[in-house]
């Protein structure tokens, strides 16, 4: 896909992965429609004529708006970018039940309603990509991370069942299952303590920018699926060949968290 003269829509837009693939697809041309809670990030980090949208993305009016002032602006949407999400640290067989449902409202449930507004437009000019941010824990279960990785594990099959339905309407789906990527993201966790290891690992991590042009190429060159960095499908493909071997690895690591936490 050409980026130039596309309309790109961002949710969690203010700061991290989704404020770098502003600024990676504004580079290119684009037109922006951008959402997150503060309007005051979101101005910072838009560009001029970018449509700006604030409000909490799991609420059914904010969605609807973002997508209606969408189509107002700009007059269609070429990209869906389902970058929103938070993650959740609390184990899974104790975490509150409120925790869980507001993780999976924000991770699974905003992008399906926007996907729900939007592809009906898409469908009618046989044309548009949806991206779905999932997680590589959204390929391979950490259990650290346990719900996290359940909801990104949805967005995936989310992601390759919109595949399926929409081919034949001319709409593609890009899953993005990035690694370790040094944004703040564990300073907005719904809920949990981040384990000290994971918390010191950001020296493994690659940048916003990185992931940002990882998910741009995907959309340009019309990929399935993008993993950041790419060695993440070595990660992948080993846990699905020795699944076994992996189990017992992540569980010696999850462990030592717990370990850890209790001594503490």
């Amino acid at each position: 896909m050409e980026i130039r003269g596309k309309t790109v829509l961002i949710t969690g837009a203010s700061e991290g992965i989704g404020a770098a693939c502003a600024r990676a697809f504004a580079a290119r041309g684009a037109r922006l429609a951008l959402n997150a809670r503060s309007e005051e990030k979101l101005s910072a980090a838009g560009h001029r004529d970018s449509l700006i949208v604030a409000g909490d993305i799991t609420d059914s009016a904010v969605q609807r708006r973002l997508i209606d002032e969408s189509l107002a602006r700009f007059g269609t949407i070429d990209v869906l970018i389902n970058n929103a999400g938070a993650g959740l640290y609390s184990p899974a067989w104790s975490a509150p039940m409120e925790d869980a449902r507001r993780l999976f409202e924000l991770n699974f449930f905003a992008p399906l309603a926007l996907i729900q507004l939007a592809a009906p437009h898409m469908r009618r000019r046989q044309a548009g990509v949806i991206v779905n941010i999932s997680s590589i824990a959204g390929k391979m279960t950490l259990p650290w991370f346990t719900l996290y990785s359940a909801s990104k594990y949805a967005v995936c099959s989310l992601s390759d069942g919109v595949r399926m339905e929409l081919e034949r309407d001319g709409v593609r789906v890009v899953t993005v299952c990035p690694g370790y990527v040094n944004t703040a993201f564990q300073s907005h966790i719904i809920g949990g303590k981040v384990p000290a290891t994971i918390a010191n690992s950001r020296r493994f991590a690659i940048t916003m920018e990185q992931c940002a042009e990882a998910i741009v190429a995907g959309v340009e060159k019309e990929k399935r699926t993008v993993v950041a960095p790419r060695i993440g499908w070595l990660l992948i493909a080993f846990s699905r060949l020795f699944p076994r071997l992996v189990d017992a690895q992540l569980t010696k690591i999850n462990s030592r968290h717990a370990e850890g936490a209790r001594a503490q």
